[in-house]
C-alpha cells in the first residue's frame, strides 16, 4: 500500500513541476484513469477494514487520491459488486452502508496473493 501512495504523489508532483502541459495533462489523465478502472478492487481493499457508504468512498478516493469522482461512478461499481455477490449492501440508519461477502474476501485475498503478478503485467505494457 506505502508504493501505491509513493505512485501517486510522484505522479501528482510530476505532474504540476517541470513538465510540458502536455506530459502534464497526459499524467494526471492516466492517473485518474487507472484510480477509477480500479475503484472496484480500491472499494473491496478498504471493506476488509471497515463498511462504508457510497459517500464514505467517494470521500475515501478524494483524500486518499486527491480527486473527485462522481457519484454516479462509484454507486454503479457498488452495484456492479453487489450484482457479482462481492459485497453486501444494508440499509442503516440514514444510508446504505456495504460490507464484504464470503466471496468477496476471497477475492480480494486471491488479488493481494497475485500482486507481483498484475504489477508486472502493467509493468510489461510498458517495456513491451
Amino acid at each position: 500500500m506505502k508504493s501505491e501512495k509513493t505512485i501517486c504523489k510522484y505522479l501528482l508532483e510530476v505532474s504540476s513541476t517541470g513538465v510540458s502541459d502536455l506530459e502534464s495533462e497526459t499524467l494526471m489523465k492516466l492517473y485518474r484513469r487507472i484510480v477509477v478502472d480500479f475503484l472496484d478492487v480500491l472499494i473491496l481493499l478498504k471493506l476488509r477494514n471497515v463498511s462504508l457508504s457510497g459517500y464514505d468512498i467517494i470521500s475515501y478516493v478524494h483524500k486518499r487520491f486527491n480527486m473527485l469522482i462522481s457519484s454516479g461512478t462509484v454507486y454503479s461499481c457498488l452495484y456492479r459488486l453487489e450484482r457479482d455477490e462481492l459485497i453486501k449492501g444494508e440499509r442503516g440508519q440514514r444510508k446504505r452502508v456495504y460490507t464484504l461477502t464470503q466471496k468477496g474476501k476471497k477475492t480480494i485475498e486471491t488479488l493481494l496473493n497475485m500482486k507481483n503478478k498484475i504489477l508486472g503485467l502493467i509493468v510489461d505494457l510498458f517495456i513491451g
